[in-house]
């Protein structure tokens, strides 16, 4: 009678005879579920890839809106809940430290792995000999990829250029290249200054522009001097009065002439909290004696305005000498066509390795995304700076790798060679979206490339231009290889360590 057979085994749950909890099930779901929401993240930003990608407008809890086609911005505003899918985002986050493009690539080739993934754990594979097939595949993978860097000579864009000693710089500090944004105007009014971009205005309308300026950077207040404390004084008498405002005046125009002396005729006045750092009649003085101010310099602007024109800031009077001073050969306030006014201080006489780039745009959004352009244009220089090597980009990589894995898949023996052919296959996803972004067939672009490839056209990739086939170098369409080696590795390493995780468990 199978029913009373069956019936005491209920009561100790699914406990084999060590009393050791057999559950083969749930590791499996978490797995699953684990993959299909890191996969969710990944198709969210699949069609933002490639020149022709979309563009996704994201509006926060503030009601600001951000549109942008920037995989690391997309994913840095999305609210992600599940752990899984937060690691996809820190992915992004680190090509973007490491490399600063190829964000959207990263976590779309991180996607089509764990896709990958779950067709195989469905097979009955066993997740470690998937993981460890995953790393051989990139190893290989890495190498493949150096290999077909062609040296092209650095065509590095002249901010970089200006920035570091082409030479010998193994790095390049964002930092020297400063992005000032500017409302008005069109893109195309975009502009890079050789020298200082200050936004801040000329504190009077009596001198706009100085030829051959000397430039002090004082940190002090230009206005009469204050207890620390809170206190008053009572003046009885109107003598006293009298004198009270005599010596104000005597100590401002002491201060005054001590800056001319020293032959400053363009003076930066930092910031001040504790009380005016420029007072009005300290402001006529300056006025009288033809110097230029510009107040209200930011605390944190001061290293920047120091490194470009070569001043030092002066945090007392007594310090002011000409030793201080930095020199230019124009400093003067410009009008951009209806929108306000810069300071552009050019002709720096020893000017620091730094540059302005003025970004222009009719609207906030518009700016913003320039900016963040611009952003990944100098992290891609950078690159090529750290790892002085070009690949042909617009999918050939990708498809190269595809093709020369799938050769070593078989080679290989067992799982293992299941496993480096699916890496393989998972590879075509970036061909694939970039055909698909740009309105062609996937299907066919991804057969004809592969083809291309297999016959030895190495440098064959999607010229999204003309939509269709051709040699991407011929087209100058490039990228560092640092871009690519890293988007492999650090794909592959999230891809394995959501793979090794068989449980998750809340804590409160």
């Amino acid at each position: 009678m199978p029913e009373a057979m069956a019936a005491p085994k209920a009561p100790n749950g699914g406990r084999n005879k060590g009393g050791a909890y057999v559950d083969r099930d749930k590791p499996a779901q978490i797995r699953f579920s684990n993959i299909s929401a890191a996969k969710a993240v990944a198709d969210a930003i699949r069609t933002s890839l490639g020149p022709k990608g979309m563009d996704k407008m994201i509006q926060d809890e503030k009601g600001d809106v951000t549109i942008t086609n920037d995989g690391a911005t997309i994913l840095k505003q999305m609210q992600v809940l599940h752990p899984a899918a937060k690691m996809l985002v820190e992915l992004s986050k680190a090509q973007d430290i490491e490399a600063g493009d190829g964000t959207t690539s990263v976590v779309v080739i991180a996607g089509a792995l764990l896709d990958a993934c779950s067709k195989l754990l469905q097979k009955g594979i066993h997740p470690t000999i998937i993981s460890e097939s995953f790393q051989k595949a990139a190893d290989k993978g890495a190498q493949v990829v150096s290999q077909y860097s062609s040296l092209l000579a650095p065509m590095s864009v002249d901010a970089v250029m200006r920035v570091i000693d082409p030479a010998a710089a193994t790095g390049v500090d964002l930092q020297d290249i400063k992005v000032i944004k500017k409302l008005g105007g069109t893109i195309d009014d975009c502009e890079l200054v050789d020298g200082l971009v200050l936004t801040q205005k000329v504190a009077s309308a009596g001198v706009s522009r100085v030829e051959k300026a000397k430039i002090g950077l004082i940190q002090f207040c230009l206005s009469a001097p204050k207890t620390d404390m809170d206190n008053q004084i009572v003046v009885s008498d109107y003598a006293q009065m009298d004198r009270v405002l005599r010596e104000e005046r005597a100590y401002i125009l002491n201060m005054v002439k001590q800056i001319k002396k020293a032959g400053c005729n363009v003076l930066l006045i930092q910031k001040s909290i504790l009380r005016d750092a420029l007072s009005d009649l300290a402001l006529h003085f300056l006025n009288k004696m033809k110097i230029m101010v510009v107040k209200d310099i930011e605390r944190e602007d001061i290293e920047f305005i120091c490194k470009t024109i070569g001043t030092k800031p002066v945090a007392h009077i007594d310090h002011f000498v000409p030793e201080m001073l930095g020199a230019a050969e124009t400093a003067e306030e410009v009008h951009l066509d209806g929108s306000g006014k810069l300071i552009k201080i050019t002709g720096c006489a020893n000017p620091g390795k730094t540059v302005s780039i003025v970004v222009r745009g009719s609207n906030k959004l518009v700016i913003e995304e320039a900016e963040r352009s611009i952003h990944d244009a100098l992290c891609v220089i950078r690159c090529l700076v750290k790892k002085r090597a070009l690949i042909a980009g617009g999918g050939a990589p990708e498809i190269e790798l595809a093709v020369r894995l799938a050769e070593y898949s078989r080679a290989l023996a067992g799982m293992e060679a299941y496993c480096v052919r699916a890496y393989a296959d998972a590879l075509e996803v970036i061909p694939s979206t970039l055909a698909e972004n740009a309105g062609l067939n996937p299907i066919c672009t991804v057969t004809e490339l592969r083809n291309r490839h297999a016959q030895g056209e190495k440098m064959a990739g999607i010229n999204v231009r003309k939509g269709g086939i051709s040699n991407i170098l011929e087209e100058l369409v490039v990228q560092p290889l640092l871009v690519s080696i890293s988007a492999l590795t650090l794909a592959t390493e999230t891809v394995r360590s959501i793979l090794k995780i068989d449980d998750v468990v809340n804590t409160r």
